[in-house]
């Protein structure tokens, strides 16, 4: 086995780094003893670097050629430096690790990973120092965490042992040690083994096991190298749920896995913290972490230290620590506290008192006591984790059973020390779990409404308009927190859409009112509920008052049945246990660290591997991909790169997410030319070297990593720059309604916006937002009020016919709200507007304006003495009555968030223009009243009789984009409260690769991205509930879990794009078909997702769709410019036996067969003959004609999809981009 060049850099790092002995050579106890020091009890000596051992241990070159082979070698294949270190030629190690000052000096080689310096290590080792005593001392442990300029950690496990020596003459003769003198003395010696993974547990669990071979033993070099070579035979599991165990005798090593490639592993206790430092302190300490400030932890005892720190940087996660972190200083390293930037340091409770002094603004954390103080008074003056975030990890928190000798009382006592590890393992594992998650909600419940203000476009944070939607009491925290370099990295996670824990978390825990808000670009007013809350009496509402679960809603006027808090569904939630974890089990180290033993113990892993392979189902596709995974690793050691590259290639069909690019492309570069040739004979490794050399010849881009802030602009700006202030600071997206605005602050002017309008215009904006946040309405007036309903504009008290009062509008009603006690009256709901106008009434030489409304259910007519408003309001009202004539007309909610959205605008450009032409200007944007007198949008009978509801997926984009597939997966309509995937799904392929994810039971939107390739998608295929099958441009078919939303499987057998999928059900089995632009059809064993036939097809016709009836045997055809459907006998296809024509059709883009009826996408012209709308017809297939023409978009139908008979779906082109709901009859 040869490690070295080029390949070497790729491999993935094994248990072990290095192992380094240090203590007191022989020379120095000699020099000591010399000098007289044994006058006390206890003396000093400054440690020092004995023994360093680093992999690998074992090349081919090791052997001499005289068979004799040589069992270890320094020789350093992989990137590391050489540290010349001044050694003398000794006899072997004394009982202390010394040896013989004797012979010459000469000059090793000593070769030590880059990461790792000799130089600090020492101190590190004893970080209390080195004595020597006359008493002996107990085996002590403790950790270290070593952190590099580029923030990469590398973690040490240090055990200090104590051995006898002998003062007075020492000599070595005939192989052993003798001294004239019988006097003990004691000095100490440490191991440290240094790795790549926080292995903490499973290190010292090693060194325990060492410790046993050493007390019946002298410390032999021999025997320490033994030690590290076994461990560096030791692979470290990929992530997932596959542990990886080993004897080391007499005790059974677990490694556990990482979760996923983002969290680190965990191999230590998390609930230490919680034994030493109550619900409060653990929030200060965080609290401290998170606002970057001088955090120093102090105990007596050095194990705990670094231990206790590593769990305050996993309770975090995935919030990242990126200061300097030194969990454990030695005395002669306490200056370090004196450093001026944030850091993370831990110090001997000894220096407590010395550290407080020297520094001020030092977080002083005590572990032993459990209390947290500063260095300049008892308390710390931080501001509280959020009201309500506390109080739910407080509740979380008294739910933890952290003593596990309650768990196994009941129990007896065991035998096996082994399984009675493994029992504690498991809880200790379980308990771990339950930690994360309770941390885990923590941060979210801290920063869930972070993405509502981000602008992913332009990658902009609003932190302002941030700060302003928290409590005011929550304030002096976030404003510390946004500043730091922690939440800009966490920001940058969020505009790069990561899907991480605390998206997953953030996702699956949001409360229905949250859904429908995602659902609406509104602008930001407190719902009724949240005002009944916000001036409760009950602190309870306070605690709940980020929204629990609700019932789907999709009617208007329902109000939401919150019945469910958010704190009881997420104790519902975290009834969740761990995924179950599969044990993996090593074979037995060879005994003879030579060449030919360590490949035969490759060897008979990699069988093993391949056993386990063999024995696990098809359907457990992620455990397969870990077993895969090793076994490329193993035949990577072993030079077998075809081998390594067929498993890794075999990543692509079970778990894509741990492919490791940079191996593989270091495997394809050091192919020879006969393995290279073999490659080419074998399909799949053909397929996957040339997507290797692909890859390799794109150009790379650098991916935008930026984040900023919000400024308001200096200079003069253009539409377009116009168009790009105005998404950043969050006010409204859609370009089109900014174009209006444009139009409406320059009206009469050069076609530019002065940066003092833009200033006061947002200025406006805003205030007013702040104004309806402050908006107190009494519960006799939200009584008559829905939940979701808010106040958006509200005037000033004027007369009107029905009393003195404010008229408020909500987005579903005027009201009056009546001076004196307030009292509610229900002017008009928009729907009921019949007609609304401005009248004019003479008083003295004077024309005084009135606003008169008229409803439909009432006769009289409401009249208001508005005064200088009185134009605004008529504009207002008549654009939300638009909004909701066609909000009602088109089934589409969206028009009446736009009318709102319209309405608010009018209202800040009348406030910043503050001229006569102010509501003139305010008209540019009364774009639905304009549409309605214009261009009447009358919906015909039978599309408004047979539309149910729209939907629209780019609600999260600036602009609408092309609806290309859709696809619907059935569910159970009631709620899971196992993982929250029992609702029906809607599938949505936009443009871009990017799918958007609703949940068909209230149509809300449960994944605004995942993104799938970067090429149009063409097809999709749902399978056994657990998977969608897409078809791409690029010729991959990509794979999604639906539970876990990840795209983590791909399909890459075939070479041109993939057009369409075709599912064939038996009651013996079910088969799935692929076809590609160039006629290659594909069959596929769906449990190993391989090939099982695959076929060309020699004549293709180019046809937008086709729909086959096995039962009739007959097709039906068209073309997207062909006005008509042709269908054919399977048995004659010379020509077609039936031609249907569609009128006003345009083009055929899709369609579909719905129980005995064709529905058929088109295009067609719209009613100004200026571009094209979308049609859809209903043809019957007995009767061949057709049934229905319905008015479906403005833009052509690009998709159609069916939902369980009972509903179809149609998705437009990018002029329209909407979904529309339509009842199958």
């Amino acid at each position: 086995m040869y490690r070295g060049g080029k390949m070497a850099d790729h491999l993935p790092s094994g248990l072990l780094e290095a192992c380094v002995v240090v203590g007191a050579s022989g020379d120095k106890l000699k020099d000591s003893l010399q000098q007289g020091n044994t006058t006390t009890d206890i003396f000093s000596l400054d440690p020092e670097v004995l023994q360093v051992h680093v992999p690998p241990f074992v090349t081919k070159e090791n052997a001499d050629e005289s068979g004799v082979p040589r069992t270890f070698s320094r020789v350093q294949c992989r990137r590391s430096f050489i540290k010349k270190k001044e050694r003398p030629v000794v006899a072997p190690s004394g009982p202390g690790g010394a040896g013989s000052s004797e012979g010459a000096t000469v000059t090793e080689d000593v070769s030590v990973p880059k990461d790792i310096d000799l130089m600090a290590l020492p101190q590190l080792c004893f970080p209390g120092g080195l004595q020597v005593t006359n008493e002996p001392k107990e085996e002590r442990f403790h950790f270290l965490v070593f952190t590099d300029v580029f923030g990469n950690q590398t973690h040490g496990v240090v055990v200090q042992c104590c051995r006898p020596f002998q003062e007075g003459s020492v000599f070595y003769q005939n192989g052993h040690w003798s001294s004239t003198r019988t006097t003990k003395l004691y000095t100490a010696y440490a191991i440290c083994v240094i790795s790549k993974h926080p292995y903490y547990n499973a290190l010292k669990d090693c060194l325990s096991c060492l410790l046993v071979q050493l007390r019946t033993c002298r410390l032999s070099e021999e025997r320490v190298k033994e030690f590290a070579a076994k461990l560096s035979l030791v692979p470290i599991p990929p992530p997932g749920q596959l542990h990886v165990v080993f004897n080391l005798r007499p005790l059974m090593i677990i490694l556990p896995s990482r979760e996923d490639k983002e969290h680190p592993a965990v191999d230590l206790d998390l609930h230490l913290p919680f034994l030493c430092f109550r619900s409060k302190q653990i929030l200060q300490i965080i609290t401290g972490i998170l606002m970057e400030q001088r955090v120093v932890f102090f105990s007596a005892d050095w194990a705990r230290l670094t231990l206790v720190a590593e769990c305050f940087m996993l309770y975090i996660h995935p919030l990242h620590w990126q200061h300097p972190y030194v969990p454990i200083l030695s005395a002669q390293m306490l200056d370090f506290v004196m450093a001026p930037t944030a850091f993370l340091m831990g110090c001997h409770l000894n220096h407590f008192e010395e550290v407080a002094a020297e520094t001020d603004d030092l977080i002083l954390i005590n572990i032993d006591d459990g209390t947290v103080s500063s260095s300049c008074s008892e308390t710390v003056d931080l501001p509280d984790v959020p009201f309500a975030s506390a109080e739910c990890f407080t509740k979380r928190r008294k739910g933890l059973q952290l003593q596990y000798d309650l768990e196994v009382c009941h129990q007896g006592a065991g035998t096996d020390v082994n399984e009675m590890r493994m029992l504690r393992r498991q809880w200790q594992q379980n308990l771990n779990w339950e930690i994360q998650k309770v941390t885990l909600e923590l941060i979210v419940n801290m920063f869930r409404d972070v993405s509502g203000h981000l602008n992913y476009e332009h990658r902009v944070f609003n932190s302002e308009e941030f700060l302003k939607t928290r409590e005011l009491a929550d304030q002096p925290f976030y404003k510390k927190v946004l500043e730091t370099h922690i939440f800009h990295s966490f920001l940058k996670d969020r505009l790069n859409r990561k899907m991480d824990a605390f998206t997953r978390m953030e996702v699956n825990t949001r409360s229905e009112t949250q859904k429908m808000k995602a659902m609406t670009d509104n602008p930001r007013r407190p719902t009724m509920q949240e005002m009944a809350r916000k001036y409760s009496s009950d602190p309870e509402n306070r605690l709940n008052k980020r929204l629990g679960m609700s019932l789907p809603n999709l009617g208007e006027d329902r109000p939401f049945l919150f019945a469910v808090s958010l704190f009881v569904f997420f104790h519902t939630a975290f009834k969740i246990p761990p995924k179950p974890v599969k044990i993996f089990k090593l074979p037995e180290f060879p005994p003879p660290m030579v060449h030919h033993h360590v490949q035969n113990y490759y060897g008979e892993l990699i069988i093993l591997l391949g056993k386990a392979i063999f024995c696990v189902p098809p359907e457990n596709s992620t455990l397969l991909a870990r077993y895969f995974y090793l076994r490329g690793f193993m035949n990577t050691l072993c030079s077998k790169r075809l081998d390594a590259l067929s498993d890794f290639q075999n990543l692509y069909k079970t778990d894509i997410e741990i492919f490791p690019t940079d191996l593989v492309k270091a495997l394809v570069d050091s192919l020879q030319k006969d393995e290279r040739s073999q490659a080419d004979r074998r399909p799949e490794l053909k397929r996957l070297i040339f997507k290797v050399k692909t890859d390799n010849e794109m150009v790379l881009v650098q991916a935008d990593d930026h984040v900023k802030k919000f400024q308001l602009p200096k200079t003069h700006m253009l539409q377009e720059d116009f168009v790009k202030r105005i998404q950043e600071s969050g006010i409204v997206k859609d370009v089109a309604t900014i174009h209006r605005l444009f139009e409406a602050l320059t009206v009469g002017q050069q076609k530019q916006i002065d940066p003092e309008v833009f200033r006061v215009f947002y200025t406006f904006w805003k205030e007013t937002e702040v104004e309806a946040q402050d908006v107190h309405l009494p519960a006799e007036v939200i009584e008559h009020l829905d939940n979701n309903e808010c106040v958006y504009k509200l005037s000033c008290s004027v007369k009107t016919n029905q009393g003195v009062g404010k008229i408020a509008m909500t987005q579903k009603r005027l009201f009056l709200l009546t001076d004196g006690r307030p009292g509610f009256i229900e002017i008009t709901k928009f729907r009921d507007i019949k007609e609304v106008k401005i009248s004019f009434a003479p008083f003295l030489l004077l024309r005084i304006p009135s606003l008169k409304i008229k409803c439909s259910l009432r006769k009289e007519v409401f009249e208001a003495n508005l005064k200088s408003a009185c134009d605004l309001w008529n504009l207002m009202v008549r654009e939300m009555w638009a909004g909701r004539t066609m909000a009602d007309d088109h089934k589409d909610p969206q028009y009446m968030q736009q009318a709102l959205t319209n309405v608010l605008l009018m209202d800040a450009v009348v406030g910043c223009l503050q001229t006569q032409k102010a509501v003139f200007a305010a008209s540019k944007l009364a774009y639905f009243d304009r549409v309605k007198h214009e261009v009447p949008m009358m919906v015909p009978k039978t599309t408004s009789e047979t539309l149910k509801h729209k939907i629209n997926p780019s609600l999260d984009l600036p602009a609408p984009q092309t609806v290309h597939v859709l696809h619907y997966t059935p569910g159970q309509l009631s709620y899971s409260e196992v993982d929250g995937d029992g609702n029906p799904k809607l599938w949505c392929a936009l443009s871009g690769g990017r799918v958007v994810v609703f949940d068909a039971a209230s149509w809300s939107m449960q994944q605004n991205c995942i993104q799938v390739g970067s090429s149009q998608l063409n097809c999709m295929l749902g399978l056994d509930q657990d998977q969608v099958w897409i078809g791409s441009q690029d010729s991959i078919i990509y794979i999604i879990d639906t539970r876990s939303m990840s795209c983590n499987k791909q399909l890459t057998e075939h070479r041109h794009e993939v057009m369409d999928f075709a599912l064939e059900e038996s009651d013996k089995m079910s088969q799935t078909y692929s076809c590609s632009a160039d006629g290659t059809v594909i069959l596929w064993d769906l449990s190993t997702l391989k090939v099982k036939k695959q076929f060309q097809l020699t004549f293709i016709v180019t046809l937008t769709s086709t729909v086959y009836f096995f039962q009739r045997g007959q097709l039906w055809t068209s073309c997207s410019d062909s006005d008509e459907l042709c269908l054919w006998h399977c048995k004659d296809l010379t020509k077609p036996f039936l031609r249907v024509q569609l009128q006003n059709c345009t083009g055929v883009n899709c369609m579909i067969k719905v129980k005995n009826q064709i529905w058929v996408g088109c295009s067609g012209p719209s009613p100004d003959q200026c571009r094209r709308s979308g049609k859809i017809y209903i043809v019957d297939t007995e009767s061949h004609s057709v049934e229905k023409e319905l008015m479906a978009h403005t833009d052509s139908v690009q998709a159609l999809c069916s939902a369980e008979g009972r509903y179809v779906l149609s998705g437009s082109a990018c002029q329209d981009g909407k979904i529309a709901i339509w009842k199958v009859e």
